[in-house]
């Protein structure tokens, strides 16, 4: 799947796979699939202080819950968008300043299996996702596939993002959950690439307790399916991973929209034979 989009999933900011960056005078070498949003973690600006005002009154403690809900502030992101009821967060790990932890999903109006079948389509990846020039199968088995994942996108005044990895997925049997719901899972590695750390999974899961199994679906049936992705990154020393995070975000999300797009597609033309 492309880099930040499977296994985007992975979770991609996309088809998601490991990438190999180097940075000339105006490329810069990324991860190829990462579903990406350019956030920014400001810190809080400390007090002013007037080293020329002595007081005899004692200071006032300071706001320990005011400090958590500012602390939090800056140490996760959210992001949302109603028009595809899509919704990220993306948070930094304790100790590990280089890492993050992206968690997107987004509504879907296809049932899971028209779903599954688009993230599963590694070799046709491409054609659907934007920012994925190239998406191979290197190998595949039973519930296995290794894919080979070149994402680049142009940027102003020349610039290009460059990014090219290799990511192992391992495809999850079906959970029936309660009441009707259903689920079925992707995970990733990312075993060659421009990350130290990229490993996740995608999810696909449907609530459709209204029909009984094995009855036609009509065309005007809304689905309740929900595709997420999950993935903990981390960059090679060298890149900063705050550089990156916007990029990074942007391209997650458009991988959770056009595979969003690419399943409805499908379920409609199923509908018209």
């Amino acid at each position: 799947m492309a880099m930040a989009s499977s296994a985007s999933c992975c979770f991609s900011h996309g088809r998601l796979h490991p990438l190999r960056s180097h940075l000339p005078n105006t490329t810069t070498s990324i991860p190829a699939r990462l579903p990406l949003l350019g956030l920014r973690l400001v810190p809080r600006p400390a007090p002013s202080r007037n080293p020329h005002r002595i007081s005899s009154s004692p200071s006032p403690a300071p706001d320990a819950t005011d400090d958590e809900e500012h602390s939090a502030e800056r140490e996760e992101q959210v992001d949302r968008d109603e028009r595809y009821g899509f919704e990220m967060e993306v948070r930094k790990l304790p100790g590990k300043k280089n890492r993050r932890a992206v968690r997107a999903r987004v509504r879907v109006g296809a049932p899971l299996e028209a779903v599954w079948a688009t993230l599963t389509d590694y070799e046709g990846l491409a054609d659907f996702i934007t920012g994925l020039s190239e998406c191979r199968l290197l190998r595949q088995d039973a519930s296995f596939a290794r894919l080979y994942q070149v994402g680049e996108q142009d940027l102003a005044l020349g610039f290009k993002f460059n990014a090219r990895g290799t990511i192992d997925c391992y495809e999850g049997e079906m959970e029936e959950l309660q009441a009707g719901a259903r689920r079925r899972e992707i995970a990733f590695n990312m075993v060659e690439g421009d990350f130290k750390v990229f490993e996740g999974k995608w999810s696909v899961e449907e609530v459709n307790d209204v029909i009984d199994e094995g009855a036609p679906v009509s065309v005007g049936h809304e689905f309740q399916t929900t595709l997420s992705y999950v993935v903990e990154l981390e960059p090679k020393l060298w890149v900063p991973v705050r550089l990156l995070e916007g990029r990074i975000c942007k391209e997650i999300k458009a991988n959770l929209v056009c595979i969003r797009e690419e399943a409805e597609r499908i379920q409609r033309l199923q509908g018209e034979c």
